[in-house]
């Protein structure tokens, strides 16, 4: 972020509730920029007392809808842990499909997962 601050914007962001002590619950955002494809990776990380609400499902769905709205982003990526059964199905129920595996040096086998969104202009 300092190094380039135009990363800015697609870094985390704090997941928090809209009450008026606004607890963080929580943090999403892209791991950077689109890549060279114009694809951007989403990423995010509920607090164990908040999981299972939805948060997450809200977050993702504006960060893209941001990214599509703001930069043109259509091409979305998440990499998920075979044994995280709550954002495999948040995945699934968003409409990303599966297009491969990857090692994550810190997390193990992940599984990768895609998704295209239509731009406003699209028929």
């Amino acid at each position: 972020m300092i190094a380039d601050p135009t990363t800015r914007p697609w870094l985390a962001r704090l997941m928090v509730l809209r009450e008026r002590e606004r607890p963080m619950i929580g943090y999403a955002g892209f791991h950077g920029p689109p890549d060279q494809r114009a694809m951007a990776e989403l990423g995010y990380t509920v607090l164990p007392p908040y999981r299972r609400r939805g948060y997450a499902l809200e977050a993702a769905r504006a960060l893209m809808d941001w990214a599509l709205r703001e930069h043109g982003v259509r091409l979305f990526r998440v990499s998920i842990s075979p044994a995280n059964e709550p954002s495999l199905r948040m995945a699934a129920k968003m409409g990303f499909r599966h297009v491969g595996e990857q090692i994550d040096e810190e997390d193990g086998l992940e599984l990768v997962f895609e998704l295209q969104r239509a731009g406003p202009h699209d028929s």
